[in-house]
């Protein structure tokens, strides 16, 4: 049997070990770059051919990925000129990877619909790590019939694949799997600046809470920045995640609920980027704050 012919734009930070994995299990492969070459010639090293827009890898592919900044990025690749929507391509399952505002999601699904075509929201959960061993995580939006025939791709770079139910909803839990984690992030780093003008070291208050219950996955790579300087342990930038929980804002605005801790992890966000910091990662929140209590760090 023929296996689909997988298309994935945004082979970055996540996208080249999701990319490769794909490739790995005998999926033809085709690729687009974007602002680095880099990861692009690997993939084609490997087997993948290379297309000039998505209009053409659409024309080209059965499912494609999409795993790119937000949702403006997924905007333009289905609605541009030379985007998605203007192949014709009928029958195509797009798949967006992307952590996108679900508002948008479904307005995108609805479009793509009408066209013939079909929209799956799959993104991820844990690191560029995982993506490179294919383990990653996937929380998927889908009709079930759309999900059947993706499920095998997703396998390919997944070790846990929850299928949620209709589209949307996938995008859905990524922003609230995200305001948890980046919900830690600001108490951890709130905790550390009081410990620290209490007289408590990051290594004494690491030394109660990392065997206790309070510890977790989160934790452990968050505080590596804190007590190693490890920068390369947790990448996920400050504006990456503001994005985020303004995307989740947006979608508590849609439904009507009250968010107070959300508002408050979003302006924690703000501040660390309106400060020009944006492009820290996410561990460096605890020098942050801690500069804004008169300590030093670093």
């Amino acid at each position: 049997m023929t296996k689909p012919t997988i298309g994935f734009i945004g082979v970055g930070l996540m996208g080249h070990g999701m990319a490769k994995n794909i490739i790995a299990n005998g999926y033809p492969l085709v690729v687009m770059a974007h602002r680095n070459r880099a990861p692009v010639d690997d993939l084609l090293s490997r087997g993948a051919t290379e297309a000039a827009s998505a209009k053409e890898m659409a024309a080209q592919c059965d499912i494609l990925h999409l795993c790119v900044s937000g949702s403006p990025q997924v905007e333009q690749l289905v609605r541009g000129e030379e985007g998605i929507l203007a192949s014709g391509k009928e029958g195509l399952i797009v798949v967006d990877c992307s952590t996108s505002d679900p508002v948008s999601t479904l307005q995108l699904a609805q479009e793509l619909r009408q066209a013939g075509m079909d929209l799956a929201d799959a993104p991820l959960g844990r690191t560029p790590k995982e993506a490179e061993a294919g383990t990653l995580d996937a929380m998927v939006g889908a009709a079930p019939d759309t999900f059947a025939k993706i499920k095998p791709v997703l396998d390919c770079w997944a070790g846990l694949v929850v299928h949620l139910a209709e589209v949307g909803l996938g995008h859905k839990m990524k922003l609230i799997n995200n305001f948890i984690s980046l919900g830690y992030a600001a108490l951890y780093s709130e905790a550390l600046a009081i410990a620290e003008k209490s007289g408590l070291s990051v290594e004494q208050v690491d030394s109660v809470i990392r065997p206790g219950r309070l510890s977790n996955g989160f934790y452990e790579t968050f505080m590596k920045w804190s007590l190693e300087r490890d920068e390369n342990a947790h990448k996920f930038t400050v504006t990456n995640a503001h994005k985020d929980m303004r995307y989740l804002a947006n979608l508590a605005n849609s439904v009507g609920a009250v968010t107070p801790v959300q508002s408050d992890v979003r302006n924690a966000l703000a501040a660390m980027e309106a400060a020009g910091q944006g492009q820290k990662y996410l561990p460096m929140l605890a020098d942050f704050v801690a500069h804004m209590n008169g300590l030093k760090r670093g």
